[in-house]
């Protein structure tokens, strides 16, 4: 069942110590005996040489501290993940699919728990954590009421391994993590590096307990890769990150033998042109800077017509500048808090200083809520909506996604130009075009380098049977969602779609 409100005691009166003890008290086994969390590999709770610290980009805190494993321990680990394969798969779909629901339900007793910490985890506000938890039950249900249709005729493959970015852990991961078991593999995780390792560790706990064979490890990025990625017990790699990242993990992998889905960024461009629907495109734009626009799907890069670009500019500062950004577990409301990190903060700064240096003008500037925030509290990580106008080509804002609320407007004279400006990068996930014409609508969407095109509307990644991808640089491999996903770690008759080398 979906909810979109916390039961029991609010967040406002919670402070992250006491949502840790909380987790103590759930799950102890996840726990060492000074508080520190530990990794779930194979059933066993892993002693790693040394911790680093999950900090909030609420405050600076220090929510917990988190495993880091060395190569050669997670090397041992993917062995010890491989050799439940075999026991898992032998299990009858039916008997997966009820370990699978025990989880589930074990998930849904400690969901407020997993929200708040996740909350805090990653910045999320409140409805977009409790979002990203029950999208990810809610999708695992849909799996399991479809499953054995997809799985006809289907073999799991082996050990597979999940290296995914920190922003969606629940309605991505784990749900991906979940389908991926059920399908009959034993499944291998990493903590995302720049957060949500504190839910994420409590969930697999849970996940644990209800005997599933999925594992989670915790370490930099540099040092885990060979053990998952080139590891031989590694039958599967699911990837979501960024290009340069990406492109490592598939020069490793495109001359093997492994299956991969590879979901790397790209720019997502609106397109606008001969268009007069200005109040649909405000409700789009302010619902596209959801989590601050650190997202795969967000629409950051807006391609306009010359003559539309006074309308365009008035509809967008009308929208964002009713946006609050602030503490998000203030009771302030906010629409949306801090980056993931004061370092991103401080990169988008810079690259939108250097931009003005090189002539760009910034034609709307947002500002914090201050009643938002505690006193003296650390502010490093927010950084208000900015639209640009006129960013130079060398620039890096120009060519790549911000993965932040900054937005990019561009001019255009013509449909080439409108078209040639929407597909800078090289592919991307998703765009859009917004017209009045549905035949120019249609004409401008066939030529759009995405894998999803929206006509008038933002897309999004989607859930359950529909599928997802990305055309050029922004993916590698299989396509996922729905049959999707589970035919990219199955083996069968079907074939398997994907943006494939060549």
């Amino acid at each position: 069942m979906m909810h979109t409100e916390l039961v029991g005691e609010p967040l406002l009166h919670l402070d992250s110590r006491r949502l840790l003890a909380e987790a103590r008290r759930a799950v102890p086994e996840a726990f060492d005996a000074q508080g520190r969390l530990l990794s779930p590999i194979a059933g066993m709770w892993a002693q790693p040489p040394a911790w680093f610290n999950a900090v909030s980009p609420i405050d600076g805190s220090v929510l917990a501290e988190l495993p880091l494993l060395g190569a050669a321990q997670v090397a041992a680990g993917v062995e010890q993940a491989a050799a439940e394969f075999a026991p898992w798969a032998a299990r009858s779909i039916e008997d997966r699919a009820r370990a699978i629901v025990e989880a589930v339900a074990a998930l849904q007793v400690h969901r407020d728990l997993l929200v708040r910490i996740l909350a805090w985890d990653i910045g999320k506000t409140l409805p977009t954590a409790c979002n990203d938890v029950d999208r990810c039950l809610a999708g695992i249900d849909w799996y399991l009421e479809q499953m054995d249709p997809m799985l006809d005729g289907r073999k799991p493959l082996g050990l597979v391994s999940n290296i995914a970015s920190w922003n969606y852990p629940f309605s991505v991961l784990l749900l991906n993590v979940l389908v991926q078991a059920l399908a009959g593999n034993s499944v291998i995780a990493k903590i995302p590096t720049q957060g949500g390792g504190v839910s994420l560790t409590l969930a697999f706990a849970l996940l644990r307990r209800a005997g599933l064979p999925v594992s989670l490890v915790g370490g930099r990025g540099r040092d885990l890769s060979e053990a998952l990625v080139g590891h031989a017990r590694i039958a599967g790699v699911a990837f979501i990150g960024g290009r340069a990242n990406g492109a490592q993990v598939h020069r490793r992998l495109r001359d093997t033998d492994k299956r991969y889905a590879l979901e790397m960024e790209g720019v997502n461009a609106y397109a606008i042109t001969h268009f007069t629907d200005w109040d649909a495109l405000g409700r789009q734009i302010r619902a596209g800077f959801d989590f601050g626009k650190q997202r795969c799907t967000a629409y950051t890069r807006w391609v306009v017509e010359r003559s539309l670009v006074p309308r365009f500019v008035r509809t967008y500062v009308d929208t964002v500048s009713m946006l609050r950004v602030g503490n998000p577990v203030l009771g302030a409301h906010v629409d949306f808090g801090p980056l993931i990190a004061p370092t991103k903060a401080e990169e988008l700064r810079s690259l939108i200083a250097e931009a003005r240096e090189l002539g760009t003008a910034v034609l709307y500037q947002g500002e914090l809520a201050e009643d938002a925030f505690t006193a003296g509290q650390e502010r490093g990580a927010y950084l208000p909506p900015v639209l640009l106008f006129g960013v130079p080509r060398d620039s890096e804002l120009y060519q790549r996604e911000p993965f932040g609320p900054v937005d990019v407007l561009v001019s255009v004279d013509s449909e080439e130009e409108l078209v040639r400006e929407a597909n800078v990068s090289n592919g991307a996930l998703v765009a859009s075009v917004a017209t009045d014409d549905p035949e120019l609508a249609q004409r401008i969407a066939a030529r759009l380098h995405a894998f999803k095109v929206g006509i008038n509307a933002l897309r999004s990644r989607g859930d359950r049977e529909e599928s997802f991808g990305g055309r050029g640089g922004s993916w590698a491999g299989a396509f996922v969602g729905g049959t999707h996903l589970v035919r990219a770690f199955t083996d069968g008759p079907h074939p398997i779609e994907g943006n494939w080398p060549g």
